[in-house]
């Protein structure tokens, strides 16, 4: 049985749905390699009518040295909320009727919570402080070669 994705009678018809070929398009960018880029964590995720804070939370944990047992299994119970919800949008980006600032509403909320769980993802398993770690370490060494090559400069132009 097919669903009509057309607004009902009663709706108002001014605005404009998005098509299925932009629909298309909203949920193939999710899924995309760099689906991640530019978009934010949400300050608030909401699971069994509670707002939970998670932008907030994923800063703390990426604030801490090292995680404990207890931490990390939050963080996974976490994650399985957020795919939860994740999945919501991403059904309702499927099927719902949507305007285009709905839609484009929805795929950025739910880009962010795709970005979360990459993260949290990250931070238990210890990768982003080790990616970290690395990032400052050929950023420190960058630095330092371009001091030199500047002092270099200098002298050159200075004789």
């Amino acid at each position: 049985m097919e669903k009509s994705l057309k607004p009902k009678e009663n709706e108002n018809l001014s605005q404009k749905y998005i098509t299925d070929a932009e629909r298309k398009q909203f949920l193939s960018a999710l899924h995309c390699r760099l689906f991640w880029v530019g978009q934010y964590i949400p300050d608030y995720v909401e699971f069994r009518g509670k707002r939970h804070p998670l932008h907030n939370y994923v800063w703390e944990l990426i604030q801490k040295e090292k995680l404990t047992e207890g931490e990390k299994s939050r963080i996974n119970k976490c994650i399985d909320i957020i795919s939860v919800k994740e999945k919501e949008n991403e059904k309702k980006l499927e099927e719902k009727p949507l305007t285009e600032e709905e839609a484009k509403s929805l795929y950025h909320e739910t880009a962010g919570l795709l970005r979360a769980i990459t993260d949290l993802k990250e931070i238990e398993s210890g990768e982003l402080k080790e990616s970290t770690r690395r990032f400052q370490e050929k950023f420190n060494e960058q630095r330092v070669k371009d001091a030199k090559l500047w002092l270099e400069f200098l002298r050159n132009v200075s004789k």
